[in-house]
């Protein structure tokens, strides 16, 4: 027993990384291939049972509970952003570093990925390429989202801005400070409601690293870069729209709440101060 614990930690220290930047982005890239596995999943199951195993709801119920596994996962390293829209909302409130946005986009996007071979591996047996032409319908769309036939460039980024904004602005009235006791696992519950309020467009991607990861795996295995061009290369909506929407739930978030709360926040430590200098004078 005592061997075997000198060699667990042994390797332990071989393979620990030191810088804590890093760490963060490994944990959010575990996170992210966990969200994705588990939200892919339930759309593999979905489409190649032709509706038999799986739902519309249960597919959005799977998403919901895989951010709050992923978030259970990495939220104690790295906060379990899972989502670089996230990342760039914490960076635009001043609460995170530049540098770590384009690292933790990268990780995202690998940890995407990964889930995305994971689902295809779990699959393999299944051909997978279909209609590989009509790739709305086909099963390109397990891993990545494309629009319905009725929406265009234009209204998929207000789709996806939209959707964006809504998530950031409900999440951050989950993790303020003031919002406390509301329980942090509402994030899941806001991804759930996204979904079944604003699924049918385009699939709520409303995640650049959710969709950009698993769209780079189809590329590779098998689908081309048809990923890409499709309806009028689409991949650039789900990429960059939701960035958009998280400086337009930033801004409505802080302008109808955050700002007024600031305020807020310092008259209760003004009040604390008084309170702590005169119970000093008391003494």
């Amino acid at each position: 027993m005592g061997r075997q614990k000198q060699i667990s930690e042994k390797l332990a220290a071989t393979f620990r990384i030191r810088r804590a930047l890093l760490q963060q982005a490994l944990a959010e890239c575990l996170g992210t291939l966990i969200l994705v596995m588990f939200g892919c999943g339930a759309v593999a199951q979905t489409l190649l049972s032709s509706g038999t195993q799986c739902t519309f709801l249960t597919i959005n119920f799977a998403f919901g509970l895989a951010v709050t596994l992923g978030v259970a996962t990495s939220g104690q390293v790295s906060g379990g952003h899972l989502n670089p829209a996230v990342t760039f909302t914490l960076r635009l409130l001043g609460r995170e570093p530049w540098k770590k946005f384009p690292l933790f986009f990268v990780f995202q996007s690998l940890g995407a990925f990964l889930g995305a071979v994971v689902v295809f591996g779990m699959y393999f047996g299944i051909r997978f390429l279909l209609r590989p032409s009509q790739l709305a319908n086909a099963t390109a769309g397990i891993f990545a989202t494309y629009p319905a036939k009725h929406l265009t460039l234009i209204n998929g980024f207000f789709d996806q801005i939209i959707g964006t904004a809504a998530l950031i602005l409900c999440i951050l009235a989950i993790v303020e400070e003031h919002s406390r006791p509301v329980p942090p696992g509402l994030q899941a519950f806001t991804v759930l409601v996204v979904g079944l309020s604003m699924g049918y467009n385009a699939g709520y991607a409303v995640n650049p690293a959710r969709d950009l990861g698993p769209r780079l795996f189809t590329a590779f295995a098998g689908w081309g870069l048809e990923v890409f061009t499709a309806n009028t290369y689409w991949f650039l909506v789900p990429t960059c729209a939701p960035f958009l929407g998280a400086v337009v739930g930033v801004l409505v978030y802080q302008l109808m709440i955050g700002c007024h709360r600031a305020e807020v926040k310092e008259m209760s430590k003004e009040e604390e101060e008084r309170l702590r200098l005169a119970t000093l004078e008391d003494s």
